[in-house]
């Protein structure tokens, strides 16, 4: 008698997702650019990543939570800088942020040179957050906190009003 496991069919090997250095879908948010790697299309939407260009001087987005999403940073170049409620990080290369749900949060790069970071979101819920945003800047409406907020709202996100 063996021990081996029984199968009725040989398993059939899960589709791998290659994104190259130029490919990618591009989002740009006025002075950032963003380049989906992966919009969670491949991971049964459990895993949404993407990288950030900042360039130097760009304000993040209002601080706020995450009801649904974790979200996490890691810094390939530059430096920026993460608050968290009252206090201030500044993150350089190989520095890694974990925000998870409920955690108010924003990040800007308030340096001279670009800041490059990739972002994990968990489940990648917050992706589409940014194509609406890039669609809000191409319809030419001006990118103001209120209209960001307003967009957030949608992804379960809400602005932490105790540290505006």
């Amino acid at each position: 008698m063996t021990d081996e496991p029984k199968t009725s069919e040989p398993m059939a090997d899960p589709a791998v997702s290659v994104v190259g250095p130029g490919d990618g879908e591009t989002i740009l948010l006025g002075s950032t650019r963003m380049r989906v790697l992966e919009d969670g299309s491949n991971t049964g939407h459990r895993l949404g990543l993407a990288e950030s260009v900042l360039a130097p001087h760009t304000p993040g987005p209002p601080q706020h939570r995450h009801a649904q999403h974790d979200e996490g940073f890691y810094i390939i170049s530059g430096t920026v800088r993460f608050t968290v409620g009252d206090n201030d990080h500044d993150a350089t290369a190989g520095t890694f942020v974990m925000v998870p749900p409920g955690a108010p949060h924003t990040f800007a790069n308030m340096t001279d040179q670009p800041a490059v970071m990739l972002s994990i979101f968990t489940p990648d819920l917050y992706v589409q957050y940014f194509r609406d945003l890039q669609e809000m800047f191409a319809s030419g409406q001006a990118l103001t906190p209120e209209a960001s907020i307003r967009t957030m709202s949608r992804y379960a996100t809400e602005p932490a009003v105790d540290f505006a």
